[in-house]
C-alpha cells in the first residue's frame, strides 16, 4: 500500500497531466446544450484507476477533459471516470479507453493561480459502457450501472476480518501512515467498500488495479487484494530485517571510528603521537601525483581509508601499506615517445653486433613501424637459436635505439602462475608478478622488456604460467591486463616485449602464434673470427685487467682456437677459451716478469693444453661404410657419421648408438633399398644371405632420432657392399623412402653450417630444400659446392669414389623404373 502525505481528501495523483499548452480556463460547454439523461460524460483519464467510496484529486489539463468537468459542474451531474488503454495516447476516443470506469460525484472544482484544472472526485458505482455517444466536444456515454452484492455469508465475513487483518499488518509495518487512513480501513462496515479501498492504495501497476474494478464478483475481488497483501506484507517484512541489520552494523561501525579517534586524541595528549598523521598525509600526496586512472584511484584512496581507521602495529596495516607503495611506485602517467632515429639504430646495430644481416633489417624495419605508428600494435619478437648468437645483447641494442630502458625478466624454470599475474594479497608475503615487477624496475611503461628463456617454462600444481602469457603477449589483451595483487588494470600495450628461446617445440602452440619467430644459425668460423676480434678480445681483456699494449692475440691463434678448442653455434665457449689464454700471460704480467706478451698458434698448447676437437673426417671415410651425416641440434647443427660393417650372419641387420625408433626405421628403409636394388650397384646379392649388417653411429651416450640420417645410412651401406669408400670432402642428409626418392627435411641452415665450421667442402641435400639456400649464410655458400638430390641414384653417383681397380663405377647407374 502507499501511504503519501494526506490532505483532507486523499493524495493528489496527477491522472491527467502531461498534455502541454492545457486549454484556459476560458474554455466554455455552454454553447454545447445540456447532455441528455440517459448518458454520462465520459472523463478520460492516464495511469489512474478511481474505486467506489474512495476521493481522490485529479489534475485536468486537456481540452476535451477540461470542457467535461465544467460541464458536468454546470449541471450538478457525475462523471464516468474511464482509463486509457495507452497512456501516450493524446487525444483518446472511443476505442483507446477501458469499458468499465467508476461513476464519479465532483466534490470541489479548483481552478490554480498557474492555470491547471483540479478535481476532487468521490467514487460512486462501477459502470460498464454500452456504447458512446458522441466524442466532441468531450465524450458521452450509455453505461450500465452495477451493483455491489450486499451478500454477508459467513464466507464473505470471513474474507472480511482476514483481509482487514491484512490492511492493518500493511499499515503497521510502513512508517509514517495517515491516521485517515487507518480509521478508515478500520472503521470499514462493508466487505465490498474495504476491499476498494485497500485497493485504491496498494501498490500496483495501474493494469493491475483496472483488473480489480472490473472483478465484479466480491468473492474473487477479495481473493486477489487479500493475495497481494500477502506478497507485499513479505516484502515489507524482509525489507524490515534488512534494515535493522544495516542499521546495527552502521551503529557498531561509527563506534569503532568515534573510539578511534578517541583514542588517537589521547595518544597524541601523552605524547605517544607516532607520526601515523603525517604518513597518511603523505601516501595522500603522492596518490594525488601519480597520475592513475580514476578507478584506480578510487581503490587507492578506499585503501587508504581503510589504513587511516587501522593500528600501524595490526599485520593488515603493513600489508595495506605495501599494496600502496606498490600503486604509487607504478609508473601510471605515460611518457612523452621519443623520436626513433633509423640511421642512429642501424649504427647501433652494426657496433654491438657483427653479421645478422636478416635479423639487422627486420629489427630496423620494426623500428621504422614503431617510428611511423608509435600507437599502433606492434608485433612480439621471439629470438630463437642456439645458446650464444646473441639472442638477449640484440634486445640490448633494440632498447639503445629506441632510447628506452631495457629490464631483462628471466622466465628459465617459472612453473607457477603467480610468477606471472601476481599472487593475491590474502597471502603472507604476496606480491605482484615478474611482468610488474619489471615495469617498476624499468621506471617507465615504454621500457623494452626481455622475456629470456620462454621456451623453459613449465607447468605444475601451482598452474601453467604459458598461459597466464597469453594475455601478456597478445597486443590486442595486453591493454588490460590484470594483476592478481594490484587488482587493477595495467596498460601494457606500450611496452615493446621481446622473448627469446633456444627451442622452439616446447612452446605451447597459441602461445608461438602470439609471437614473430626470427630464427638466429650458429656462426660460421669466418664470422666468430671477426666477432672475436671486434668484442670478444677487448672484453676479455678488460674483465682481466690488461691493456691492449700488454697482450697482443694474433688471428690465426683465434681461427685455431675457433678449429680446435671449440665446437659450437656460438661465440660463448670461444670467449671462455680466450679469456683463459689471456689470465695464462697474465699471470706473468702481474708479477712483472713479462711485460708484453704474444699469444700465437704455437703458443696456444701451453696455454689451453692439447687440442680438444680433431679433424676426423679424412679418417674416418678412408674405409668403405663410413659415411658423413649432418644433424641438427638444440644448440645448432653438427657433423654425424654413419658407421657399417659385416659380420657373418643370415642377413639381419644391427643398429647401436642410442637411436631412436624414426632413425631405426630409417636404416631398416636404407637395408630394404639396398637389397632391393642390390645389382644396380655391383652388389652381390648372396652376400645377405651369409652375412648380418651392423651399423653403428657414434657418441653412443647421445640420444639420436630423426629421417634425415637416411641418405647417409643409404650410401655408408652401398659402400660397404661395394667396396667403394664415400669421399671424405662430402657430408649430406635427407630422408628416403622405398622407391629411391630423397625427400626434403629441416634444419638446412644449421646443418650446412655446421659442415662449413667442420672443414668440408661438398654437401648434398634433397633438391626440394632449394628454398632453404637463401637463408645460408653467403660465407657457408662461398666454401660449400651444393649438389642438389633427386633420387638416392643421384647420391651414390657424387658420393663414392670410383672402383679402386678400374676407371668406371663397377655398374653404370640406371634411374629406377
Amino acid at each position: 500500500m502507499t501511504h503519501p502525505d494526506f490532505d483532507r481528501y486523499a493524495p493528489l495523483r496527477m491522472a491527467d497531466a502531461g498534455a502541454s499548452g492545457g486549454a484556459s480556463g476560458g474554455t466554455s460547454a455552454a454553447s454545447n446544450g445540456n447532455v441528455p439523461d440517459d448518458q454520462l460524460i465520459i472523463l478520460p483519464v492516464r495511469s489512474f484507476v478511481l474505486f467506489p467510496g474512495v476521493v481522490m484529486p485529479v489534475a485536468i489539463a486537456r481540452p476535451a477533459s477540461i470542457a467535461a468537468a465544467q460541464q458536468a459542474v454546470r449541471e450538478g451531474r457525475p462523471v464516468g471516470i474511464l482509463m486509457q488503454r495507452d497512456s501516450s495516447v493524446e487525444e483518446p476516443n472511443p476505442t483507446d479507453l477501458h469499458r468499465m470506469g467508476v461513476i464519479a460525484n465532483i466534490l470541489r472544482y479548483v481552478t490554480a493561480p498557474d492555470g491547471t484544472h483540479h478535481l476532487v472526485c468521490q467514487g460512486e458505482q462501477r459502470f460498464r459502457v454500452n456504447e458512446f455517444v458522441r466524442e466532441k466536444p468531450f465524450i458521452t456515454a450509455r453505461v450500465t450501472r452495477i451493483e455491489e452484492s450486499d451478500d454477508l455469508s459467513s464466507d464473505i465475513e470471513a474474507r472480511f476480518v482476514h483481509l482487514q487483518n491484512q490492511a492493518n499488518e500493511v499499515m503497521e509495518l510502513l512508517p509514517q501512515v495517515p491516521a485517515e487512513l487507518v480509521a478508515a480501513v478500520r472503521g470499514a462496515n462493508s466487505p465490498a467498500g474495504l476491499t476498494d479501498l485497500v485497493s485504491a492504495y496498494v501498490d500496483i501497476a495501474p493494469d493491475e488495479k483496472q483488473e480489480l474494478l472490473e472483478t465484479v464478483d466480491i468473492a474473487a475481488r477479495m481473493n486477489k487484494v487479500s493475495r497481494l497483501l500477502a506478497h507485499r506484507i513479505e516484502v515489507l517484512r524482509l525489507s524490515q530485517e534488512i534494515s535493522k541489520q544495516t542499521k546495527a552494523s552502521l551503529d557498531e561501525r561509527q563506534r569503532e571510528v568515534l573510539l578511534r579517534e578517541q583514542m588517537a586524541a589521547i595518544q597524541k595528549q601523552l605524547g605517544e603521537d607516532d607520526g601515523n598523521s603525517a604518513e597518511i598525509a603523505e601516501l595522500e600526496k603522492a596518490i594525488a601525483d601519480a597520475g592513475m586512472p580514476e578507478d584506480v584511484e578510487q581503490m587507492a584512496r578506499k585503501e587508504l581509508g581503510r589504513l587511516r581507521r587501522m593500528q600501524d602495529a595490526s599485520a593488515e596495516y603493513g600489508m595495506i601499506r605495501t599494496y600502496l607503495d606498490w600503486l604509487i611506485a607504478l609508473p601510471w602517467k605515460l611518457p612523452e615517445e621519443k623520436a626513433i632515429d633509423i640511421a642512429e639504430a642501424r649504427r647501433i646495430l652494426d657496433e654491438d653486433h657483427f653479421g645478422l644481416d636478416k635479423i639487422k633489417r627486420r629489427i630496423v624495419e620494426y623500428l621504422a613501424v614503431r617510428k611511423l605508428a608509435p600507437n599502433g600494435k606492434a608485433p612480439i619478437l621471439c629470438f630463437a637459436g642456439p645458446p650464444g648468437v646473441g639472442k638477449t645483447s640484440l634486445g640490448q641494442s633494440i632498447a639503445r635505439a629506441m632510447g628506452r630502458k631495457f629490464v631483462r625478466v628471466s622466465l628459465g624454470g617459472v612453473h607457477d602462475e603467480a610468477e606471472i599475474r601476481g599472487h593475491r594479497r590474502t597471502y603472507v608475503g604476496a606480491l605482484p608478478g615478474n611482468i610488474i615487477q619489471g615495469i617498476r624496475k624499468a621506471g617507465t611503461r615504454d621500457c623494452v622488456m626481455m622475456l629470456d628463456e620462454i621456451d623453459k617454462m613449465g607447468s605444475g600444481i601451482q598452474g601453467d604460467p604459458s598461459a597466464a602469457m597469453l594475455e601478456v603477449l597478445d597486443p590486442e589483451q595486453n591493454g588490460t591486463f590484470r594483476d592478481n595483487y594490484l587488482g587493477v588494470t595495467f596498460d601494457l600495450s606500450r611496452v615493446v616485449f621481446i622473448a627469446t628461446a633456444n627451442m622452439l617445440d616446447t612452446i605451447p602452440g597459441p602461445l608461438r602464434d602470439r609471437m614473430e619467430i626470427i630464427s638466429l644459425s650458429g656462426y660460421t668460423d669466418s664470422e666468430k673470427l671477426q666477432i672475436a676480434k671486434r668484442y670478444l678480445v677487448r672484453r676479455q681483456m678488460e674483465a682481466n685487467g690488461v691493456r691492449p699494449e700488454q697482450v697482443e692475440v694474433e688471428d690465426e691463434a683465434l681461427s685455431a682456437i675457433i678449429r680446435a678448442y671449440t665446437r659450437e653455434a656460438g661465440v660463448r665457449n670461444l670467449e671462455r677459451e680466450i679469456g683463459r689464454a689471456i689470465r695464462h700471460v697474465a699471470v706473468g704480467i702481474a708479477d712483472g716478469s713479462v711485460a708484453h706478451a704474444r699469444i700465437a698458434v704455437d703458443t696456444l698448447p701451453e696455454l689451453l693444453g692439447p687440442p680438444i676437437f680433431e679433424d676426423e673426417v679424412a679418417l674416418r671415410v678412408s674405409v668403405p661404410g663410413v659415411a658423413t651425416g649432418l644433424a641438427w641440434t638444440p644448440v645448432g647443427g653438427d657433423i654425424l657419421f654413419i658407421e657399417a660393417t659385416k659380420v657373418p650372419g643370415r642377413g639381419g641387420l644391427i643398429l647401436t648408438g642410442q637411436l631412436g625408433d624414426v632413425m631405426k626405421e630409417s636404416a631398416q628403409a636404407a637395408m630394404s633399398l639396398v637389397k632391393s636394388r642390390a645389382a644396380e650397384f655391383g652388389i652381390d646379392p648372396a652376400v645377405f644371405a651369409s652375412n648380418d649388417v651392423h651399423v653403428h653411429v657414434p657418441a653412443g651416450a647421445t640420444p639420436k632420432d630423426g629421417p634425415s640420417a637416411g641418405v647417409a645410412m643409404f650410401t655408408a651401406l652401398v659402400s660397404l657392399l661395394s667396396g667403394r669408400t664415400v669421399r671424405k670432402d662430402t657430408a649430406m642428409t635427407g630422408e628416403i623412402s622405398l622407391r629411391g626418392l630423397v625427400l626434403p627435411v629441416g634444419g638446412i641452415k644449421e646443418k650446412v653450417v655446421a659442415a662449413a665450421r667442420a672443414g668440408l667442402t661438398r654437401v648434398m641435400l634433397p633438391a626440394r630444400n632449394r628454398r632453404d639456400y637463401e637463408d645460408i649464410p653467403q660465407d657457408a655458400r662461398d666454401r660449400l659446392e651444393f649438389v642438389w638430390l633427386e633420387r638416392v641414384d643421384e647420391a651414390i653417383a657424387n658420393a663414392l669414389e670410383p672402383a679402386a681397380n678400374a676407371d668406371e663405377p663397377l655398374l653404370p647407374l640406371k634411374a629406377a623404373s
